[in-house]
């Protein structure tokens, strides 16, 4: 049952959208969302609960916990809903004249100092999971860049560990708070002014170098410009107004790990 469902407010909807494998549903008057997991995934939902709540306690916009529930059966986290309309629902013209906001938005998250972060997103952190999603065959296909997804996801991870002493080098002196899965999706927009809305799903939130953000957040938005000369624009762009000089190498490293840490 989900949490706060009695109340006179017309029940809750499936919502059929997200890849998490939880079930998720909206409130009928749409102002709450209800993630709810069985209990072998308990722990992962408490975890998103807990980075919810700190980056509202930042003043980062995103949804604020409202209720949560855990037992035999489960969990399930109630939380408010973020208004508006996810970036990969927008036009490229409305994307492109969001662009600048995004930027301003994914800076000020990266700006909370590291030191009030109890959350770690770091890079063996991450390899670590990559091990153990690869060894056990989980690795999502779909997930991988297209020139990747006909290799052994163990041969795609070999590629990667050699390069991990200067990346480690590379996050101590670039850590940042991090959304852990800044894609499209997980930054709202208000429809009217198109600024940012808030950030949503922060399971994976926590400290790691900026690169690992950036990297899925460009080339997802490379699904809706409308060729690379544009997406390379854009990149530049966003590089200029975040306030960075964007590392290919590193943005690369994470663009091809990223894929290897769900299953």
């Amino acid at each position: 049952m989900v949490p706060g469902a009695k109340g006179g407010d017309g029940g809750w909807l499936p919502v059929t959208t997200g890849e998490s494998g939880a079930a998720v549903f909206r409130s009928a008057d749409g102002t709450r969302y209800a993630k709810c997991v069985a209990a072998a995934d308990a722990a992962g939902l408490e975890a998103e609960r807990d980075r919810a709540a700190w980056l509202d306690e930042q003043g980062v916009p995103g949804p604020r916990v409202l209720d949560w529930h855990s037992g035999d059966a489960g969990a399930c986290l109630v939380t408010g809903a973020v208004r508006g309309v996810p970036a990969d629902r927008v036009s490229a013209a409305d994307l492109r004249a969001a662009w600048e906001g995004i930027a301003d938005a994914v800076r000020r998250l990266h700006e909370v100092p590291v030191s009030r972060c109890p959350f770690r997103r770091d890079l063996d952190g991450m390899l670590a999971l990559a091990r153990d999603v690869v060894a056990r065959d989980a690795v999502n296909p779909e997930f991988l860049p297209v020139e990747q997804r006909h290799a052994p996801a163990a041969e795609l991870l070999a590629r990667l560990v050699p390069q991990a002493a200067r990346r480690r080098e590379q996050e101590a002196a670039d850590t940042v708070v991090c959304h852990g899965d800044l894609c499209l999706p997980n930054i709202v927009l208000d429809p009217r002014t198109l600024d940012v809305a808030g950030f949503v799903d922060l399971g994976r939130l926590g400290l790691a170098d900026r690169h690992a953000d950036l990297a899925l957040l460009l080339a997802n938005a490379r699904e809706t410009w409308a060729d690379d000369a544009r997406a390379r624009a854009a990149d530049a762009e966003f590089a200029a107004r975040y306030g960075t000089v964007l590392d290919h190498d590193r943005l690369r490293f994470y663009l091809h790990l990223d894929p290897l840490t769900w299953g």
